[in-house]
C-alpha cells in the first residue's frame, strides 16, 4: 500500500509553532514514528506553503497512490482550488487536522476539501495522522 501525507502552510513549523495546539514534535519525528508503526505501508511525505504546489502534488499522485492524507491547514478553509483538485483525482483523500477546528475560530468551521474527501479526522493531535493511515488499511 502506497500512501502520501501532504501538509500545507506552516506545518513545516511543527515543534516550534504554538506547541499548546500542535505539540512539540517536528513532522520529521512524527513521520519517522509513523513509518515505524506501519512498516508494511510505503509512506511518503510532501509539505508546501504554496497552494499551487499542493494542487500540483495532488494531481501528480492522485491517480497512482492508494491513499492521500491531506492536512491542507489554512487552505482547507480558503482554497476552492484544493477542493476541486481532490474532486478531480481518483485516489481517496482523508482530510486531517491536528486540532479540533470546530473548537477554534468560526472561519475554520468550513472545509472546501471535506465534501470530496473519503473522510475527515480532526482533533486527535498527531494521532490524527495515524488514524488516517488506519482508515486505508
Amino acid at each position: 500500500m502506497k500512501i502520501i501525507i501532504i501538509n500545507g502552510p506552516n506545518l513545516n513549523l511543527l515543534g516550534k509553532r504554538e506547541p499548546e495546539i500542535y505539540g512539540s514534535e517536528t513532522f520529521a519525528e512524527i513521520f519517522k514514528s509513523l513509518q515505524s508503526k506501519f512498516p508494511n505501508v510505503e509512506l511518503s511525505y510532501f509539505q508546501s506553503n504554496i497552494e499551487g504546489e499542493i494542487i500540483n502534488k495532488l494531481h501528480e499522485v492522485g491517480f497512482i497512490y492508494d491513499g492521500i492524507i491531506l492536512n491542507a491547514a489554512a487552505y482547507t478553509h480558503t482554497s476552492v482550488g484544493s477542493g476541486d483538485a481532490v474532486k478531480g483525482i481518483e485516489t481517496p483523500v482523508v482530510e486531517v487536522h491536528i486540532s479540533n477546528v470546530h473548537a477554534r475560530e468560526e472561519f475554520r468551521h468550513v472545509s472546501y476539501i471535506a465534501p470530496n474527501a473519503k473522510g475527515v479526522i480532526l482533533g486527535f493531535g498527531i494521532k490524527s495522522y495515524e488514524l488516517a493511515i488506519q482508515s486505508f488499511l
